[in-house]
This record gives structure tokens, C-alpha cells and sequence, in this order.
């Protein structure tokens, strides 16, 4: 089954493709919303502006194809800023609508209810704990290091959430529901955990 990850002008691509190569499963990048029904799996990758991914989103009707596809039950994952756009809204410079895939919202990190001064963005190696079952955490800790760049989290109170991150405070690292992933993470930047992490994804 083929694995398209989503062209959307966000950046990352290369990096995410050559990942999935490195695992002998090879991807196709692809801007055409016409075309990513052909596929068998989804990755929404995306390193920016929340704003700005949707509304090249919906200008192209990537944002018609995207939730079409996921309807179909068909596995979608999104990493980092594509995490954040299957959500409801974002507050990351205004209010905006996301994907509405998943119940919750975009915040950035609320320094004030840090114990002691962290740099924002959060940047670099830290844990995913495990919440609950999620097939992408196959073969791997209830606790392990992924790499993060991120100034703004997901805030959910649905049973989606499978993964959390400490930084200042507790916040949802991972979600899942039914055939929707997301990691806030980067697997493709995150060695041996993130290339098993691809593993299990294309081995839905």
C-alpha cells in the first residue's frame, strides 16, 4: 500500500521522504488533492504557520481531499504542524479554523505555570510517555526520546490523546483516533524511535 505525504509550501518534505525511504518503504510527495485518494496512507507533515497551511489548504482543496480521505478510514498521520491541523482551531497569531478531525484546540506554551525559566520554542530531545494503546508505539518503551521544535501544543480533553510530554507542564504529545495519528514529535528527525515509529505506521 502507497504512502503520499502532502505538499502543502510548509517545508520538511524531503526530510520526511527521505525517512521513509531509510526504512526501505519509499513515499510520494504530492500537491495535487486530485490525487491522494490514490493513495493508501497519509502523512501530513509541516514546519510553520498554522494560518498560513490552511488557507493554502483550502485555497488548493487540499482541505476537502484531506478530510475525505480520512473519512475513508484510510491512515493518516500528522507530524508537528500537521498534528495541529487536524484540530478545531488555533490561537497562534489570531484565531483559526483547523481540519475539525479531531476534538481540541492549537495554544502556545503558558510560560506562566512553568516551575523555573524555559526557552520557547521548545526545542530538541525529550519523552513521550504512553498513554493507552496506539499501534504506533509498537516495539518501543512507554517511555521514550523524540526531537520536538514546536512554540505551540494541543489542548484536548478527548480520549484521543495517547502520548504526553513534560515542558514547564504536561501536554498532549500524540494523539490517536480510529485511523487519525498525530505526533507533535519529529520521527523523521528522531533516529532509531522515529524510524520504528514510520515501521509501524506503514504496517497498518
Amino acid at each position: 500500500m502507497s504512502t503520499v505525504i502532502v505538499d502543502y509550501n510548509m517545508g520538511n518534505l524531503r526530510s520526511v521522504e527521505n525517512a521513509f525511504r531509510k526504512i526501505g518503504a519509499p513515499a510520494t510527495i504530492e500537491s495535487d488533492p486530485e490525487r491522494f485518494g490514490r493513495y493508501g496512507r497519509m502523512v501530513l507533515p509541516g514546519v510553520g504557520a498554522f494560518g498560513d497551511a490552511m488557507e493554502h489548504l483550502e485555497a488548493t482543496g487540499a482541505h476537502q481531499a484531506i478530510v475525505e480521505f480520512a473519512r475513508s478510514g484510510k491512515p493518516l498521520l500528522g507530524i508537528c504542524l500537521g498534528m495541529q491541523l487536524l484540530f478545531e482551531k488555533s490561537y497562534e497569531f489570531g484565531e483559526h479554523r483547523g481540519l475539525g478531525l479531531l476534538e481540541g484546540e492549537v495554544v502556545p506554551f503558558d510560560t506562566s505555570k512553568f516551575d523555573h525559566p524555559l526557552k520557547v520554542p521548545h526545542m530538541g530531545w525529550n519523552e513521550l510517555f504512553v498513554e493507552g494503546e496506539n499501534p504506533l508505539f509498537k516495539g518501543l518503551p512507554e517511555a521514550f526520546y523524540l526531537y520536538f521544535v514546536h512554540s505551540y501544543h494541543v489542548q484536548t480533553t478527548a480520549p484521543s490523546a495517547s502520548g504526553k510530554t513534560l515542558y514547564g507542564y504536561w501536554f498532549t504529545s500524540a494523539v490517536q483516533q480510529e485511523n487519525i495519528f498525530g505526533l507533535q514529535p519529529h520521527p523523521e528527525k528522531s533516529h532509531n524511535n522515529g524510524l520504528q515509529i514510520l515501521r509501524n505506521f506503514i504496517e497498518l
